[in-house]
Order: structure tokens, then sequence, then C-alpha cells
């Protein structure tokens, strides 16, 4: 069915991705609403949106998670469309039912796309049928048999690893490396999994050693054209959230990567997925494994867009607003190295969140350099948010040459009046093994226990 087109977006969100997605809509000429919680009024997005409304107080759960609020300050305010950015609501099927219901356009994939890619298992049965290559295990939850248990993971071969089916973002999982820990941890999980995403099914894989994190970025709109937009690695993560990301995955053959993103993209039509989405895997001796598909615009979308030259938030806005994609698979390539480093308001031994006030602010600048925030001196950062302030991107023309100007671009910014992990960064950057390149994704928390 083809949407009626849009001139008008409501962000749902703040700080820095509330910003990135008002800098996109107006470059195509859309208006745009802010909604904010009562600490974000003075945000620039906020303040540069052509409407601006107050949909609570600080909780999250009564401003950015409120949807009859979100909805409500949509209809008064004349948006037809909501971009939700990434956290919050981004991959709420609910919501989307709820916008769609309104007579709205979500700027993102259908609720049964995001109901079949939240499911880890149901997922894993969509890719396997596309061709995607999956961590070995079974595409089904658990029995409750204690025999049969064990005969799944004695099938697998320990170590094996215990998921919930609605997990993510490193919560829900435990690893068993003997047949002894197997049935604590499934009755852990199982109940771990219920109480945090009111669905008690678990699932069970092959648990990988010493893989890397490697993402490939797709686009695809609603007349049937679908591409695959390059590779990143994450590898560099502290209890399974990325600190730095770089695009595209070093050491991995282009014949390989163009084999991994061609079954993305043909998993796509599959599943008729249209706008931005990252298939995730765990990328080990060679061979890809998919883990997850996230779907939304994601914190690193960045590095992608400094390789293809390509603004992805504009691309996912047209996508939405109907269009079909001009772009062909041919015309997009990866140009020189990018690398992002998350710089949050945090102490950096500790990684205690680190609220207040920001006293001082320098941005590094020159060429290849690119500063994503919301931030400034003057700026408040409330208790009540993820603590990312600011994504410093850096671009050049080989993987050294980017090390190196993202060296000087974190000697060059200052940050006053609070904590950041500027300083961890500045060290991660001089790091032998990261230099190097091809670490895996327990390099980081193996470095810092050893400092």
């Amino acid at each position: 069915m083809t949407r009626p087109a849009f001139d008008t977006v409501l962000i749902a969100n703040r700080g820095e991705i509330a910003l990135r997605v008002q800098r996109a809509c107006r470059g195509l000429g859309l208006r745009t609403v802010a909604v904010y919680a009562e600490p974000d009024r003075d945000a620039p997005h906020v303040r540069l949106a052509d409407a601006a409304l107050c949909i609570g107080p600080a909780a999250a759960r009564d401003s950015y998670l409120n949807q009859a609020a979100i909805l409500f300050a949509a209809e008064i305010s004349g948006a037809q469309a909501i971009h939700p950015g990434y956290g919050f609501l981004a991959e709420n099927a609910d919501f989307v039912e709820r916008v769609e219901a309104a007579g709205l356009t979500f700027i993102g994939p259908t609720a049964a796309a995001i109901r079949l890619m939240g499911d880890k298992i149901a997922a894993k049965r969509a890719m396997r049928a596309s061709g995607v290559p999956c961590v070995p295990g079974p595409d089904a939850g658990l029995p409750d048999a204690a025999p049969a248990l064990h005969v799944l993971a004695e099938a697998i071969g320990y170590p094996v690893i215990v998921k919930a089916a609605g997990g993510g973002g490193g919560r829900g999982m435990r690893l068993v490396r003997a047949a002894a820990e197997l049935e604590d941890a499934v009755a852990v999980t199982r109940e771990e999994a219920r109480r945090a995403f009111g669905n008690g099914e678990i699932y069970l894989e092959k648990f990988l050693e010493h893989p890397r994190h490697v993402e490939i970025q797709v686009l695809a709109d609603h007349h049937g054209t679908a591409l695959w937009l390059g590779s990143r690695d994450c590898s560099l993560q502290r209890r399974h959230q990325k600190v730095i990301e770089e695009a595209p995955a070093p050491g991995i053959a282009a014949d390989r990567l163009a084999e991994i993103g061609a079954s993305c993209v043909a998993a796509c039509r599959r599943i008729g997925y249209r706008g931005l989405g990252t298939f995730e895997f765990l990328y080990t001796d060679g061979a890809f494994f998919f883990i997850e598909m996230n779907t939304r615009v994601q914190v690193e979308h960045t590095v992608t867009e400094m390789v293809t030259g390509l603004d992805l938030v504009q691309l996912q806005l047209r996508v939405a607003n109907g269009e079909a994609l001009t772009l062909r698979q041919e015309e997009i390539a990866c140009h020189g190295h990018a690398v992002e480093c998350r710089v949050n308001a945090e102490h950096p031994e500790t990684f205690a969140p680190s609220p207040g006030r920001i006293t001082a602010w320098h941005a590094p600048g020159g060429p290849g350099v690119r500063l994503d925030s919301h931030m400034g001196a003057g700026a408040t950062i409330p208790a009540h948010y993820d603590s990312l302030i600011a994504k410093l991107i850096v671009h050049d023309t080989t993987r050294p040459a980017a090390l190196a100007r993202m060296r000087a671009a974190l000697d060059e910014m200052q940050v006053g009046g609070i904590a950041t992990n500027l300083a961890l960064h500045r060290r991660l950057l001089r790091e032998p093994g990261v230099i190097a390149g091809g670490f895996d994704i327990h390099h980081l928390e193996r470095w810092l226990a050893a400092s």
C-alpha cells in the first residue's frame, strides 16, 4: 500500500539523535515537531524545531515512553509522521500499531517486522529460511524436561549459552560450560526473561569463544528494492555496550562481505522489511553467524555515512514517505575508513554516570572530523537518561590514517565540569591491540582488567 505523503515530522526522542533527525528533515524541507521532558526544555532540537511540546516530567516512563502523550502531541501539532530515533519506543511494535491507527506514518518498519525480529527464536528461523548463517542451535524454545535439555546441549557441544527469546542488549543470557551448570542456568534465565521481558521463552546456542561483532547495514523501500550499505565492526564493547565502532570491518575479504550482504538483502525481501535496519553477526574463523537484527537507525550509522557518502536518515525519511530507492547496489561503494568514539558523561575508571553542568566545551575540527552532539558550555546533563553526550567521528583514506586523525581529535576535544570517558578513548586509540585491528568482543574487558 502506498503511504500518504507527509510534510511534518514529530521526533519522539531527545539528545543527539533528535538533533540529527531534525537536520535530516530540514535538508528535505520537512517541518519538525519536538517533544520534550521538562529537563530538556532548553535542548537545541527543542529551540530549533518548528514547534515544540512538553510531554511530561523527567522520568522516561512519563514522557519519552508515554505513548498517549506523544500521539496527542502529534495530533495537536499537525504532524503526519513520527520518527522514533533509537531507544525509547523505536522498536515497540504496539506503538507502531497505535501510530498507524491514528492515521500517521511511522518512520521505520512494520509492527509485524519488529515483532518478528524482536523474537530471537522466530528471527533465527526466518534468517535460516533466507540463507543467512546462524549460530549453531535449534530454532525452537527449550523444553522443560531436564533430559531433553541435556540432549540438546550435548548435540550443540559445550560451552553453550542460554538466551531469552525476547532479550537484547546483553540481558537475559547465561554461559554454561559444563552439563552440571545447565539446569540451574535454564531456570534462572527463564525466570529473569519472564520478569524483564514478559516472555519466559528461552533457547540454546553454541557459545563462540573469541568472535568479532560485525554488522551489515541494510535499507529497503516499499517497492521491493533492498540494498546493503556496507559493514561495521563494533567489537570494542564493555558489558555488551559498544564503545568504539568503525567502517568497514577490517580484515574481511570484500567478496565475503558481498556474499553476506546479499543474504541480508534476501532476508529483507522475504520478511517484507522496509526502512533502515542492521543485521548483527558474530564473526570467527572466517564465518558469519547471525545474532539479531536492529529494526531502527543505530547510534553508529555515522561511520557508514562517512564511508558511503550517503545520508542514511534522509534516505530513511524518503523511504517512509513512499519514495522508491533510485540507488543501485553496484553504485554503493566504501571509500576510506571511519571510526566513531562514543563520548559518555561517566567516570573513565568506575564508569559511574556523571550528570551535571558542563562548564567548558571545545569541539575538535578539521578535515574529516564530525561531532554529533546536543551539548555545549552551560548545558546540563540530566541524571534520568543515557549518559551519551557526543559521538566523535573521523574519516580518512586508510584505517591507520583514520586512527591517527581520531587520536588528534580526541586530544583536541575538551569537556569541563563533569567526568567523561575521553581519557579512556585516548588510551584505547594508542593500545597496540586496537591499532592492529581484528580484536574480539572480549578485548576491551581483558584490557581493562589488566590495566
